[in-house]
């Protein structure tokens, strides 16, 4: 039952992107959870190609859902209303509540920020009234004085949801006191007012190395310094930012294979691959053909706009070292965009994705894509149906996980059934496959948590290899690395001050 008063709110900004605010806002939602409370994430206006679809089957920011999954409980539009999904040409699609509103250019987008505002209430007050705590993430940083008239994500969302605000910091990337006093000055009065404390995000060493650091800013700001939290490596959580890739960990001491995961120029959902790497293969992320190598497995990942990433990688080379290593028997995965990409051809009549009427693709199976104005976003539970290949053993296998695709593909052989999605008994097939199944395509992103599936697959691919297989004892537990992210975070944070921070508010 609903909560009779309106939940407490505190809110998480930062000096820019990819500082780490989805990560501490997953972090103060687990610790708050773990503490007895009811909480939800919050984010107003997110702009990301990672996204997730919910069980009302409506799309939101992949990182969103990762915070749900902190907090224990189910994701839902109302966690992230208003999504924008870059496109080619400095457009983005806008999605409200989960479902497409439109396409637009920057600068026609901001016809609809009092509209979209008004969605953004709604939502904040519906997760204000289910739960205790809300914890709202701010998008960039707050002090972008181009946008500031106009924005949605930031300082006034704070103010309409009266919250406090933690200003984080990333001082990996060196200047975070300059970024932090900086991001101050750039605020109006009203504004610095809301702000009631500093984390200092991602530090290497020892800290009592910068105490004299922080006592600067206490004193220059007059505001706390709340912790400093330590950069991680072995805390494996779903990233927004492609920036992540970037800053990715070198491959783990007990890799055994290598996979080559193409990064395309709008990849997306890219940590549909990260139980891969946790089971025992290196991922490489690449953009050239002499990145290539001699992989024991290439993915194609999802795209935003995949008529466009195809001809991207098309002339860069890269999609013809995908077909040599193909046709020379390396095996080939497609996720989504990838998979259309797979096929022989891709049809837009109506130019959903690109002014092409027809686009050739990498012929590698059996496959033809035509794009339409609807997109689906679904929840699927579904089965292995192929044998050979890739898929040896694995018949029956169950798999699990979501559909986000504006394409519509045809083709003879389908490997896998669906079974189920978020409004009952379904039956229809996915994906494609060449003859000999080492060329496979799918629509469902997440196919790799579904632990049965990816561990054959993997130990599949030891056994063309002439690796031993690996005997796993159990699924992967997501909720040990939620757990230790809250571990880390509470012992860095003075959490005494944060709950007091909260129990306090801001002036109405």
């Amino acid at each position: 039952m609903p909560n009779d008063k309106q939940a407490k709110v505190i809110m998480v900004q930062g000096t820019s992107s990819n500082v780490g605010k989805s990560v501490l806002v997953a972090a103060l939602c687990r610790i708050f959870k773990q503490d007895g409370y009811k909480v939800a994430p919050f984010k107003a206006q997110n702009m990301a190609l990672n996204a997730f679809v919910t069980p009302e089957g409506g799309e939101i920011g992949r990182a969103q859902a990762m915070q749900a999954e902190a907090s224990e409980i189910a994701p839902s539009i109302h966690m992230n209303p208003v999504l924008l999904k870059p496109e080619a040409n400095s457009r983005a699609q806008i999605i409200v509540h989960g479902k497409v509103f439109d396409t637009s250019s920057a600068r026609d987008y901001y016809n609809y920020t009092m509209m979209l505002l008004e969605k953004v209430k709604e939502s904040l007050e519906y997760l204000r009234s289910r739960n205790d705590i809300v914890v709202i993430e701010g998008a960039g940083s707050p002090a972008e004085i181009n946008l500031k008239a106009r924005e949605i994500a930031n300082m006034r969302i704070a103010k309409l949801a009266k919250s406090p605000v933690l200003l984080a910091g990333d001082i990996d990337r060196g200047g975070v006191y300059a970024f932090l006093v900086g991001t101050l000055e750039l605020l109006d009065e009203s504004e610095r007012k809301l702000v009631k404390g500093f984390i200092i995000n991602k530090f290497r060493g020892d800290v009592s190395l910068i105490k004299d650091a922080n006592d600067f800013l206490e004193e220059r700001t007059k505001l706390p310094v709340l912790g400093v939290v330590p950069y991680y490596r072995d805390i494996l959580l779903a990233q927004e930012d492609s920036v992540y890739l970037d800053e990715r960990r070198n491959a783990a001491s007990n890799a055994d294979l290598d996979i080559a995961i193409i990064r395309s120029p709008r990849i997306s959902n890219y940590d549909d691959f990260d139980p891969l790497e946790e089971d025992g293969a290196n991922l490489r992320f690449i953009c050239r053909p002499e990145e290539m190598g001699n992989p024991d497995l290439i993915i194609i990942p999802g795209s935003k706009t995949t008529v466009p990433d195809l001809l991207a990688i098309r002339e860069s080379g890269v999609a013809d070292a995908i077909v040599n290593k193909a046709r020379s028997g390396t095996p080939v995965f497609g996720a989504c965009g990838g998979y259309q990409m797979l096929g022989n051809l891709i049809h837009d009549p109506d130019h959903v994705e690109s002014d092409n009427d027809r686009v050739q693709g990498l012929g590698l199976i059996d496959a033809e894509t035509t794009f339409v104005s609807e997109k689906a976003t679904t929840q699927v539970k579904g089965i292995v149906t192929g044998g050979s290949g890739l898929l040896e053993g694995l018949k029956g296998e169950i798999l699990t996980g979501y559909e986000i695709h504006m394409g519509r593909t045809e083709s003879r052989v389908r490997p896998f059934q669906i079974t189920e999605t978020q409004d009952g008994p379904a039956f229809y097939a996915d994906g494609s496959a060449n003859e000999n199944g080492t060329v496979i395509g799918s629509y469902i992103h997440g196919i790799f948590q579904s632990h049965g599936f990816r561990r054959g697959l993997l130990n599949n691919l030891r056994r063309r290899k002439g690796l031993p297989e690996r005997i796993y004892d159990a699924p992967l537990d997501k909720e040990k690395h939620y757990d230790a992210l809250a571990d880390l975070v509470r012992s860095s944070l003075d959490m005494k001050t944060v709950y007091r921070i909260i129990d306090e508010g801001v002036e109405a």
